[in-house]
């Protein structure tokens, strides 16, 4: 795999830790700009509806721009907007820094998943996408434990500061390493671009990922009270019970990536089937302390399974001048899948109690593959009347 590659992960490392660290930093934000923890947790729902603003608007914005000059703005963007957070002096000025950041989010996975095929050679893509991913799943592992560390020993202003320092080190990198487009970018017809969005298989596409990853959520985002109230650990063991969550998060990503170079459906389909089993046993799993860190494991594992082959299956839906586009739009599905997933958890923890959370959580990717199911269909469908008409 070319170092090349290797940039853009540097790039998606940075970007998880600035998604990811506030979780572990709510009650030190929350009491030094005298907000409430809840208020302080807007700060992660923001930042996903950021995200979903902010892949179509900037991926329309820069359509025209050769694709190392947007990875690079959007890298400087990114690094400004850390900044800005770390130098919030009060509650909405961090909100809307938060935003700025997000903005950079949708549109650097979108065209960093383009650019990462590119790279390599047809039967390396989704394995290419998954070593971009990685960047994301490390963050999990060791950026933001680090960077929860920092902020409670030494205030979340720095571990802002040592993010920003990322991303000037990933710009860097990026433009060292990432070499400069082979051909100019066609032409950008909004209308064209748009177009490609209404496919019906890409809708299907992006619906899917939509309701994948709201399962993931449902579970994951009240993950600690499951593993202190049902399963008995105390508090202190979260953070190295999420570790082994992050390692599963790697391994998943770098299998799915590999499974979906040589069957690119089959893996679509067996691993939102394989997510919706793992989420329902997990029902069984909470009440065991040895059984729960296995399925977490497993959770991390076949939840990020699914990420290079839906956005491989997107991309492919998507062939044309529509397709950075479309691939920053299942960026934002994802979260958009994230934000819908911590609500529904939070629904259902109101209205039936923890225990509640994982069989109702493995209702969604088992809906997406339902979905999937229908978008294989329509395909073979119109397949089938060009070769009929023959």
């Amino acid at each position: 795999m070319p170092l090349a590659l290797y940039a853009l992960t540097a790039g998606a490392f940075g970007i998880g830790v600035t998604e990811f660290v506030i979780m572990g930093l709510l009650i030190e934000v929350g009491g030094d700009l005298g907000v409430s923890i809840p208020a302080a947790g807007l700060l992660i729902s923001g930042y996903a509806l950021g995200v979903v603003l902010g892949a179509p608007i900037m991926t329309i914005a820069t359509s025209r721009w050769p694709r190392k000059t947007v990875l690079l703005v959007l890298m400087g963007i990114f690094t400004l907007g850390n900044l800005a957070c770390a130098l919030a002096p009060d509650y909405w000025s961090l909100m809307a820094a938060r935003v700025l950041t997000a903005f950079a989010h949708g549109t650097f996975f979108g065209v960093g998943s383009v650019v990462a095929t590119t790279l390599v050679a047809p039967d390396k893509k989704a394995s290419a996408i998954a070593i971009m991913f990685t960047g994301l799943t490390v963050a999990n592992i060791l950026g933001v434990p680090f960077g929860t560390w920092l902020g409670q020993g030494f205030g979340w202003r720095a571990t802002f500061f040592s993010v920003t320092a990322v991303g000037v080190a990933a710009f860097a990198i990026i433009a060292l390493f990432v070499p400069q487009d082979r051909e100019k970018p066609a032409p950008s017809n909004l209308k064209q671009d748009l177009a490609v969005l209404a496919r019906p298989q890409v809708l299907l596409g992006l619906l899917t990922t939509v309701l994948s990853w709201i399962g993931v959520f449902a579970l994951f985002t009240y993950i600690a009270p499951i593993l202190t109230r049902l399963a008995g650990f105390s508090e202190t063991a979260v953070s190295p019970i999420l570790l082994v969550f992050g390692g599963g998060l790697v391994v998943g990503n770098l299998v799915g990536g590999r499974l979906a170079d040589r069957w690119l459906l089959p893996t679509v389909l067996g691993s939102l089937a394989a997510l919706a089993v793992v989420l329902f046993l997990m029902t069984f799993a909470v009440h065991s302390q040895i059984a729960v860190v296995a399925f977490v494991a497993l959770l991390g594992a076949v939840g990020f399974a699914t990420v290079p082959p839906l956005q491989m299956w997107v991309l492919e839906k998507a062939h044309g001048a529509g397709q950075s586009l479309a691939s920053s739009f299942n960026i934002a599905a994802f979260n958009l899948g994230n934000a819908i997933g911590a609500w529904l958890g939070g629904a259902v923890i109101d209205h039936g109690g923890l225990a509640s959370v994982p069989w109702v959580a493995a209702l969604a990717p088992l809906a997406a593959l339902a979905v999937a199911l229908c978008a294989i269909r329509f395909d073979r469908g119109r397949a089938a009347v060009p070769a009929a008409a023959e």
